[in-house]
């Protein structure tokens, strides 16, 4: 039980630190990025990049942690348990501020393609918010799950 234990909790780890990369990398580089370019440029390109994540290896990841984080407080220590339920909570947290904030406003910013001045306004500010949101949620997921690799 201790190796499946500890394989779980190491799978879990990396995928929730491959979710925080990915939040992390969207706000320090790819939104400041195509920031610098015109609104046609910006939402085309954004675009482009949201329907390009939805892959499988995105979502390995994306649906994987919040899994792995069940198995890892199901399977954790007295003295893990605690740290594997704070990550399930934040791993479950990520995935809900996503289908909430993050999934509605790319919708509307394919939608709004035809006028990209307004759609960009309306899109890139909020959008910012919630990533950075899910930054905090997933990395408060890897800390986690990696406290409860430590304590297992």
């Amino acid at each position: 039980m201790n190796t499946f234990r500890s394989i779980v909790l190491i799978a879990a780890v990396v995928a929730a630190g491959l979710q925080a990369g990915t939040y992390y990398v969207w706000a320090c580089a790819v939104i400041p990025g195509v920031a610098r370019a015109d609104d046609h440029t910006f939402v085309t390109a954004i675009n482009h990049m949201n329907h390009a994540i939805v892959n499988p290896v995105f979502m390995l990841t994306f649906l994987g942690t919040p899994v792995l984080a069940a198995a890892a407080a199901v399977l954790a220590t007295p003295s893990s348990r605690p740290w594997a339920v704070v990550a399930l909570a934040l791993a479950i947290a990520t995935v809900v501020v996503t289908f909430a904030a993050n999934i509605p406003l790319n919708n509307a910013l394919d939608t709004g393609a035809h006028h990209p001045a307004s759609a960009r306004a309306a899109f890139e500010t909020a959008w910012q918010w919630w990533n950075a949101l899910r930054v905090l949620t997933s990395t408060g997921a890897l800390i986690g799950l990696a406290g409860a690799l430590l304590r297992a």
